[in-house]
């Protein structure tokens, strides 16, 4: 009877995680719809006052949570405020060439980005930590970055923004497993630390330009820190009720609604070239998720006879 209840408990659990998290990346997925709503402010000062309301936003909620006299008084090792540090700078990047991404009608390149992404955390995984890559992961790569040439020698140049937020967010990625701070908590830390540069370019900005903002500029700026937030907090709490390797599936909903985004709503134009060059990272990426399942069950099905073994 108990076990039942475990189960059934755990499966609630399991299926709240999925909906948290299917539920963030459909709001990553969606998000050059909103940051298109802010054409009119460069990509630099979108990103300024992301960080700005952001961290006003992160601050609240560390303190309702009362875990900000932790972040602030505790003595930190000089390594971890130097890994947060580089995380903060990582993130402005990221969020730069997205909103750059957006700004410019290349919200297809910033779903290559996200695609590419996690094959560019293998080859990170590979460099840095020294992992050894399995036989699909040496496809997938090969696959996308394949794709990556098409695109560039075929005539529509190097996807430089794609690049960026896909090795930017893979670095970011990759100092986050050394953290030891929680989720909002390092986040709050990094928007922190961005914040003494955002505020100082955002003053300097409205001095030499004194014309202000519309009341509903205004406001999808302020917005603009719980539309970050928002997806972030799903995320967090999806990561606590959802394996790995189905998480690691969830995560292509986002770029494929942001393809969607940019080739249907937005309507921008896709060369021969680049269908193609999608093709082949798409292949990557279905042989990515295929040899990561696979992967999986093997390890149960060796788990489960070793079991019976015993």
């Amino acid at each position: 009877m108990n076990d039942a209840n475990i189960s059934a408990t755990d499966l609630r659990s399991y299926r709240v995680g999925v909906v948290f998290a299917i539920l963030a990346h459909v709001c990553w997925g969606f998000f050059p719809l909103y940051w298109r709503m802010l054409r009119s402010v460069s990509a630099v000062e979108l990103t300024a006052h992301r960080v700005v309301w952001s961290f006003a936003i992160l601050t609240v909620l560390t303190v309702s949570v009362q875990r900000l006299r932790h972040l602030v008084w505790r003595r930190h090792p000089r390594w971890t405020i130097a890994i947060y540090a580089a995380a903060a700078v990582m993130i402005a990047i990221n969020w730069l060439a997205f909103l750059y991404a957006v700004g410019t009608d290349r919200v297809l390149q910033a779903s290559l980005g996200y695609y590419i992404n996690p094959l560019v955390n293998v080859l990170l995984g590979v460099a840095v930590l020294g992992e050894r890559l399995k036989r699909s992961q040496i496809i997938a790569v090969v696959s996308a970055a394949i794709g990556v040439g098409v695109m560039a020698v075929a005539g529509s140049g190097m996807p430089w923004i794609a690049l960026t937020l896909a090795l930017s967010f893979g670095s970011y990625a990759l100092l986050k497993k050394k953290a030891t701070l929680g989720a909002f908590e390092g986040l709050t830390l990094e928007t922190g630390m961005l914040l003494p540069i955002a505020s100082i370019y955002l003053i300097a900005t409205s001095q030499s330009d004194p014309s202000s903002y519309t009341s509903a500029t205004w406001s999808l700026l302020v917005l603009g820190g719980a539309v970050t937030i928002t997806p972030l907090a799903l995320f967090a709490v999806a990561a606590k009720r959802v394996p790995l390797s189905t998480i690691g599936i969830l995560q292509y909903v986002g770029p494929t609604l942001q393809w969607i985004v940019g080739a249907i709503i937005l309507g921008e134009p896709i060369s021969t070239s680049q269908f193609i060059g999608f093709a082949f990272v798409w292949a990557g990426v279905i042989v990515f998720i295929a040899g990561d399942k696979i992967g999986h069950w093997a390890k149960q099905m060796s788990t489960a006879v070793a079991d019976r073994g015993a």
